[in-house]
């Protein structure tokens, strides 16, 4: 792990240094090294070596170490002085280090360490202001102290676990060869790109480990050596544990104040411990545990052969990361594949970094286009299906006779009506109603339907998701409404839609590969097709934000309905619609007027929220919590049922059933045997070889590219791999319910009596049954369901996503905000959880200014054909500047030299750095 910590208070740089860095303040005889300075600054100072405490503290001060004078021009007194990027090695890592005699491990993490800091020091920016200028410019040179520990800090007194770590020190200082002068540094898109790093970093350091003879074994963010027990790498995670029971009494969840709790309860280092001394208390837990190891001066968990599969090929680790990134995105970061590609060639020596690099280079499936410091990609396959989509789309204009040849009588006014008209007097085949949230798109929907079927075509209406169709548009009156992907694998509903009209509500969530099959069903059919749905809102969870594209690529004309009518309350209706309009600024002043924004307590995060939510309970509204993260809405349904169960609305006695969390991995994630861990849950979706639809089998074990499952009675197989796309994995937990809990089921099935179970769906727990059996009740259809109790898909109902809440409306929301949802925050996500209620909008949050930041960012995902239109427009720009001989500015020059020349990773080639004089310090 990577984590990259700000600085911006020179005394508490210094402190720290004097503290937590140098070895001199705090030695533990022989279990940290001494700080050493790198970099081609350090070079450019005549530093590099010892980081001695003068040097530290001049460069924290932004003083050159040389002259002692000024560093950089500095124009602020709070100016970031570095940042702290800490290394982190693998539980198990650190475990064998400890327990080995020699430096053969630390060698191979400093190793890679180094190479990684390179890695950043190569990219290393400054900003550039001068003549008018607004830019970043790429430097390649940076300063750092990196120290090397060996532990971790102690708990209750106890000694410290093995922990072998480094902290790389950079400063906020650069050399900037265009103005010869040492400048800040800009660390934005290094912050930004460390998952890359990070990436690098593992890929390195497991590389030489299995050169050392140790097997390695994938887990979900790093990996571990083969043959250390999980109960030993949790026997000496000590500290990681303190500060997570300390987090969650806190309510701290944000990664950046875990950090700062993580500094705020540091226990004193001991001293007078040596490494002799602890390796043997460390060994005494270990043997505690029934782990031995080989013998006197044997090095355990080493092995003379390492049997290993071939390794990949550059080509395959980057087509598993074109398949992982483009499968839920069209345009995608060259930095965010390689991290995938990286990742997939971990522990294999012979194929390293360069060669993944280079073949990404290379590879002419991928469309580049430059967007700033940033590179966007995309694929040829990508855009060859939005060109289709597209293209099909676009042969449907005037095409049809219009169902009316003049606008009927319509029982509406306004947009719904000129929405209606629309539809019915188009001659393409292809219609789109543009609906915002609350502006009565079911009331407009029902109307035109009406009129349809008057003119004796038959109208099939269906929605992408289970919930949207089986449960919304039914309990609207829509009884044979059923999901997209029921119609595109059902031969029967495909030859009614036969000369008829094809109605997909909530049409927003449809990505490109189903929005294709549709045009072309319609069109195989010669069928109508009408799509209604607001683009303001979430897409598909898939690659492609369709019906956006269809509307501003493809030209479809929409008919646009923007008055809302679900608010209630003027003001509330006021904030809703500025948020329809993008002008999120207007949207929050509007909701702290009603006083709708309330700060968190941080002693108690939720307890306000849960309070509220009861109250209007006690009123008979219906209410919905939303979140934007489960990890978060997890805590708020803690909160909830706390205060629910304390008001006597929930059963003080709870009983615990098994439960089943999709682990939502990619169809490539699925397809690589080293994303499987013993004991995950395998569901079948289809009827394979030997293999019933439905049935469930436990993951035994993965071994040399072959998954082992096996059935309840024993019977074990292997995973068809090749199949990925005909099972789910899921991860088996458990859920504590009482009787009065509300609940939700989280995928499509059926009840002990055979009736349908709907994902999405909410319920309320009546009864428990002895046999853990749940019996649970729908409110709106009164209907009644026994659930077994190994039926598994089923989680707590207070507190959903905005993507789950997405086409709910109830009377009262309340969202929780925090801090920690900010990565997972922005104007769909917002706008989505605003406007789901007709009297009362609640936000709880710890940092209202950060929030309307994040809020305004929008959460449009770019299609492969903006990506390219924006590609051509930069040219055709350039090269109008060209044929009307006008001066080229020097922010156009850097883009006509990229027009010359394919765009691939920069190589940086390393001239000598003149070394200044040795200072005295």
């Amino acid at each position: 792990m990577i984590r990259m910590i700000q600085s911006t208070s020179a005394g508490q740089a210094k402190a720290y240094f004097n503290d937590s860095l140098h070895q001199s303040d705090y030695y533990l005889n022989d279990q940290e090294q001494p700080g050493r300075f790198y970099g081609r600054v350090a070079a450019r100072f005549g530093i590099m070596g010892m980081a001695t405490k003068q040097a530290f503290h001049a460069l924290c001060e932004n003083i050159n170490p040389i002259t002692g004078q000024a560093l950089t021009p500095r124009k602020k007194d709070n100016r970031t002085v570095g940042y702290d990027i800490n290394f982190h090695c693998p539980k198990s890592v650190s475990i064998i280090h400890a327990l080995t005699d020699d430096d053969h491990i630390l060698d191979a993490f400093q190793a890679s360490v180094r190479a990684t800091m390179l890695d950043i020091e190569a990219d290393a920016q400054t900003r550039v202001r001068k003549n008018g200028m607004d830019e970043d410019r790429s430097t390649g040179e940076l300063i750092w102290a990196d120290f090397i520990h060996q532990t971790a800090r102690p708990v209750d007194r106890s000694v410290p676990d093995p922990h072998l770590h480094c902290h790389s020190f950079v400063f906020n200082v650069t050399w900037d060869v265009v103005e010869q002068q040492f400048k800040a540094g800009q660390f934005r898109d290094i912050k930004r790109d460390m998952p890359y790093y990070q990436a690098r970093f593992h890929k390195r350091l497991a590389d030489k480990l299995v050169e050392l003879g140790y097997r390695i074994r994938r887990t979900d963010k790093a990996f571990e050596i083969t043959g250390v027990p999980e109960h030993i790498i949790d026997l000496f995670s000590k500290r990681t544990n303190e500060i997570g029971q300390i987090a969650n009494q806190l309510g701290i969840t944000d990664q950046a104040e875990l950090d700062q709790l993580g500094a705020r309860t540091r226990a004193k280092k001991q001293k007078g411990l040596t490494m002799a001394k602890l390796k043997q208390e460390w060994r005494k837990q270990i043997f505690a545990l029934g782990m031995r190891d080989k013998g006197k001066g044997e090095q355990p968990i080493r092995f003379t052969t390492v049997p290993l599969l071939p390794p990949p090929s550059p080509k395959h680790c980057i087509d598993h990361a074109l398949a992982m990134r483009f499968e839920r995105v069209s345009v995608m970061q060259d930095r965010r594949i390689l991290e995938v590609a990286y990742r997939q060639g971990l522990g294999y020596p012979t194929l390293t970094v360069d060669q993944i690099t280079k073949r990404f280079a290379d590879d002419k499936r991928i469309i580049r286009v430059k967007d700033g410091p940033k590179t966007l990609c995309t694929t040829k396959e990508v855009l060859r299906e939005e060109q289709q989509m597209v293209a099909l789309a676009g042969q449907s204009k005037g095409l049809l006779l219009p169902l009316y040849p003049v606008t009927p009588e319509i029982l509406l006014e306004g947009e719904q009506r000129e929405a209606v008209s629309h539809v019915l007097t188009t001659t393409n085949r292809v219609s789109i109603i543009r609906g915002r949230a609350g502006t009565g798109k079911t009331t407009l929907m029902n109307e035109a339907i009406r009129l349809i079927t008057e003119t004796g075509y038959k109208v099939t209406v269906v929605a992408p998701t289970a919930q949207a169709a089986r449960g919304v548009l039914r309990e609207e009156g829509f009884s044979e409404a059923d999901t997209v992907a029921k119609l595109l694998s059902s031969p029967n509903l495909q030859v009614a839609l036969a000369d008829g009209v094809l109605w997909v509500d909530e049409a927003g969530l449809l990505n490109t590969k189903d929005m294709t099959a549709l045009l072309q069903l319609v069109t195989d059919k010669n069928a109508r097709l009408i799509l209604s749905g607001d683009t303001r809102q979430h897409s598909s969870v898939m690659r492609g934000d369709a019906l956006r594209i269809l509307n501003t690529v493809a030209g479809i004309r929409s008919a646009e309905v923007s008055r809302i009518y679900r608010q209630r309350h003027l003001d509330y209706r006021k904030a809703v619609q500025a948020l329809a309009d993008h002008k999120v600024g207007e949207a929050f002043s509007v909701l702290d007027s009603m006083e709708a924004i309330k700060t968190l307590d941080p002693t108690n995060s939720f307890a306000t929220l849960a309070h509220d939510y009861l109250a209007t309970l006690k009123k008979g509204k219906s209410a919905l919590v939303i979140s934007p993260t489960h990890k978060e809405g997890e805590r708020v349904t803690k909160a909830i049922r706390e205060t629910l169960r304390e008001a006597g609305r929930i059963a003080s006695v709870e009983t615990t059933v098994s439960r089943l969390v999709n682990t939502n991995l990619t169809m490539a994630e699925k397809s690589d045997s080293r994303n499987y861990r013993a004991g995950q849950v395998i569901q079948f979706n289809q009827k394979l070889a030997g293999i019933e639809r439905g049935s469930r089998w436990l993951v035994h074990c993965a071994d040399d590219g072959i998954v082992h499952i096996q059935d309840a009675s024993g019977q074990q197989t292997s995973l068809p791999l090749d199949r990925m796309e005909q099972f789910d994995v899921y991860r088996a937990g458990e859920i504590a319910l009482a009787k009065g809990d509300k609940v939700r089921i989280t995928r499509n099935g059926y009840d002990a009596n055979k009736k349908r179970l709907t994902n999405g769906q909410m319920l309320e727990v009546i009864a428990i049954e002895p046999n853990g059996a749940l019996r649970l009740h729908n409110k709106a259809s009164k209907a009644t369901y026994t659930v077994p109790t190994q039926f598994g898909h089923i989680a707590h109902g207070y507190c959903l996503t905005s993507h789950a809440a997405q086409g709910k409306t109830v009377d009262e929301v309340f969202i929780a905000q925090p801090a920690s949802t900010f990565a997972a925050t922005n104007l769909n996500q917002f706008y989505v959880s605003v406007s789901r209620a007709r009297d009362g909008v609640h936000i709880y949050t710890d940092d209202k200014a950060a929030l309307l930041a994040h809020a305004s960012a929008l959460g449009d995902r770019l299609s492969a054909l903006e990506l390219v239109k924006h590609r051509k427009a930069k040219r055709n720009a350039i090269e109008q500047m060209i044929r009307t001989a006008r001066p080229v500015s020097p922010k156009v020059q850097p883009v006509l030299k990229r027009m010359e020349t394919p765009d691939k990773p920069k190589v940086i080639q390393r001239k000598p750095v003149p070394h200044a004089p040795r200072p005295i310090l």
